[in-house]
């Protein structure tokens, strides 16, 4: 059984939509929801101005799937809510990244895992602490821990929306 934890964001139009709808297009591929994190709202990452973005966390599970599976129903999600890549970190209408899949530790440049600043990023790190309290992130450490070195203000900066995607499988 291959386990993957997703991150989901969006910061253009109708932001839960977008989130619902990569939602829905992972399930239509055939991947088993094992949860899926409250929605947060953070400001955005990386230094270009845009708007705030909602993020959350997907645990899912496919007896057949490999890395790059993942990553390719990641793009399918992507493409299906019209995301452009036109300005690195820019405004998107749905981001979807592969954070780990099943503790694989591989430098592949299609598909680094688990996710190179995963362990950097509040946004991140407290939806998947909430549908995961014990993960660790591979060569990383603990989510919990990672979360708790990181600046106050980072972790501040995640805020509790009252959007839901809707119930856990």
């Amino acid at each position: 059984m291959s386990r993957a934890v997703l991150s989901l964001g969006s910061n253009i139009g109708d932001r839960a939509a977008h989130l619902r709808g990569a939602l829905a297009t992972l399930r239509a591929a055939g991947a088993r929801v094992v949860a899926v994190s409250p929605v947060y709202a953070t400001a955005p990452w990386g230094g270009v101005e845009q708007d705030d973005f909602l993020n959350a966390v997907v645990v899912l599970e496919d007896p057949h799937s490999r890395p790059r599976d993942w990553l390719a129903r990641a793009r399918a999600a992507e493409s299906r809510a019209g995301r452009t890549r036109d300005v690195r970190w820019g405004p998107r209408t749905l981001d979807v990244d592969v954070l780990d899949v099943d503790g694989t530790v591989d430098d592949d440049p299609v598909l680094t895992l688990p996710h190179p600043r995963a362990h950097e990023r509040a946004f991140v790190l407290v939806p998947w602490l909430d549908v995961d309290p014990d993960a660790e992130i591979a060569g990383r450490g603990r989510v919990a821990d990672l979360l708790a070195a990181l600046p106050a203000p980072e972790r501040e900066g995640v805020r509790a929306e009252a959007t839901s995607l809707g119930a856990t499988p």
